[in-house]
């Protein structure tokens, strides 16, 4: 368990990456086709779409950017970035990251088992603590690009983890999150998922 998580502070420290900066009050108007599926503010109220809301800012530009390169296949998304610059990516990613995030509940049967392995992992199973890349308050590393979890829909985070589980995504930064999703089974998915919705 030792190893995989120095592994993991190990690609921390090797992939922090340089992104635009971007400017919150530039970002507002070029969000209000982004309004009618993540809200105005970024706290979607559909549990299926991302919060964006608080999200870290270089996370956020990093998926736009895959996203609109082709890279991270999202079908809702097809063409919503095609007529915008690095820049505009940019300045929106600043936007949202500057929201603060809602905070659901989770599932009081679940806690337990979420916050295990949320904190600890799965030594047995070799799934490493998501403390590791995303803190103890699930706020992310913006200086890898590593996402904020806190808040985060349930059925969003899970759902999530099943593409990573089955390769159908695939734009994690060396593979970190398709390895670890495919050791976990479907009960701590939903678990973890459920911890991760009332995290803060």
């Amino acid at each position: 368990m030792k190893k995989v998580l120095i592994g993991l502070l190990v690609t921390v420290g090797a992939t922090s990456v340089a992104y635009a900066e971007g400017n919150p009050d530039a970002g507002k108007p070029l969000t209000a086709v982004c309004s009618a599926c993540h809200s105005a503010d970024g706290n979607s109220l559909a549990p299926t779409f991302p919060k964006l809301a608080g999200q870290n800012e270089a996370y956020l530009l990093k998926q736009m950017t895959e996203i609109k390169a082709g890279v991270r296949p999202v079908a809702q998304m097809t063409g919503m970035l095609d007529g915008l610059s690095e820049q505009n990516l940019a300045d929106i990613a600043a936007y949202f990251a500057s929201q603060n995030t809602a905070i659901g509940q989770a599932a009081p049967e679940l806690v337990a088992q979420g916050e295990a392995l949320y904190r600890d992992g799965n030594p047995a199973t070799g799934v490493p603590a998501c403390t590791a890349c995303h803190g103890p308050a699930g706020k992310g590393l913006n200086s890898a690009a590593f996402p904020s979890l806190s808040g985060q829909h349930a059925d969003y985070t899970a759902s999530q983890l099943k593409m990573f589980q089955s390769g159908e995504r695939s734009n994690d930064t060396a593979k970190i999150m398709q390895n670890i999703a495919f050791k976990m089974n479907d009960q701590e998915i939903q678990a973890v998922s459920s911890y991760i919705q009332g995290l803060h």
